[in-house]
């Protein structure tokens, strides 16, 4: 019998991961590839949104066609005015931040008893104390990500960890 999970996707991070790896996922077929090996009740994808931003919209209905649940939150915009600390780096006057971190980690800990195992595509370690907490509680922790872009932090808490690069012929998008 195959373990029950639920699949948690921290979007701004593998939208990162894939543009670090200079390809893209098809998420219908990681979600094939994981039904392989796991009894998926859920896959959550977790993301910030502009107003208006046409081509995230078309996305989160391609998310939504194949089965993958869009969570979404508004992109908050940061005004940089000149005395700001951060304007030294930024040649922009504002910048958006999103970061679906808290929302992931609740909805997990409040259905982790649902669950035999818990896949989390992340590379953030933000995640280790979740990951660690989890596996205090006897919940396997599975995470997705890439060579380039895991945290050392992950590697050494996570329960199993797959690099996306191991399986990319048979989930990337062509």
């Amino acid at each position: 019998m195959k373990p029950k999970a639920k699949v948690y996707i921290d979007g701004a991070n593998m939208f990162y991961t894939q543009k670090k790896l200079k390809w893209f996922f098809d998420w219908k077929k990681i979600k094939d590839y994981l039904q392989e090996k796991w009894e998926i009740l859920e896959v959550r994808y977790y993301t910030g949104v502009k107003p208006d931003d046409e081509k995230m919209a078309s996305f989160l209905r391609y998310l939504d066609n194949v089965g993958i649940t869009p969570f979404t939150k508004p992109i908050k915009v940061i005004k940089l005015n000149d005395k700001h600390p951060l304007k030294q780096l930024y040649k922009y006057s504002e910048m958006y931040k999103s970061n679906c971190d808290v929302e992931i980690t609740t909805d997990i800990l409040l259905e982790r008893k649902d669950i035999d195992e818990i896949i989390l595509f992340t590379g953030d370690s933000d995640f280790q104390y979740l990951i660690k907490k989890l596996k205090d509680l006897g919940k396997r922790v599975v995470i997705f990500s890439s060579r380039k872009t895991i945290s050392w932090e992950i590697k050494l808490e996570a329960s199993e960890y797959i690099y996306i690069e191991d399986i990319k012929d048979q989930i990337i998008r062509k």
